[in-house]
């Protein structure tokens, strides 16, 4: 045996790659998963933002001429949350409408969400994703 011979079998960096590749492929993994999650977070919250968006557009139309109730305003913003990836059950809708019918009368809803992660593995606080919007009866 010689002694090049000898010291490659000593060496033993045969399994290094796959050592190495497997590190560098979960943290890979746990990146990607964390840009999921924060990308669908984003999603969810701009779902919840718009529902209140529109809740206040519908209170401030139909303000003067014929006042809207705080039903009508949950349940348009009830539907909008329906047509994105929430649960609009779990969404509370908090309406601030004033009883005048006047223009200059401020809306304010406040749409909020437990947000729920795709992936449950790790634990993950509590998350309320919301959004308040006011809008103001100009006619």
């Amino acid at each position: 045996m010689t002694l090049v011979s000898a010291k490659r079998r000593v060496s033993g960096d045969e399994g290094q790659s796959l050592v190495e590749f497997g590190i560098v492929a979960f943290l890979l993994v746990m990146l990607l998963f964390g840009v999921i999650e924060i990308g669908r977070m984003v999603l969810v919250y701009t779902a919840v933002a718009n529902a209140a968006r529109t809740g206040v557009r519908y209170a401030i139309v139909h303000g003067s001429d014929n006042l809207a109730t705080t039903d009508q305003i949950k349940t348009v913003v009830k539907n909008f949350l329906g047509t994105s990836p929430v649960d609009p059950t779990r969404a509370t809708i908090t309406i601030n409408y004033p009883a005048c019918n006047n223009p200059g009368c401020k809306v304010t809803v406040t749409a909020s969400y437990p947000y729920d992660p795709l992936i449950s593995y790790f634990p993950w606080p509590a998350i309320n994703l919301g959004s308040t919007s006011q809008g103001v009866i100009t006619f």
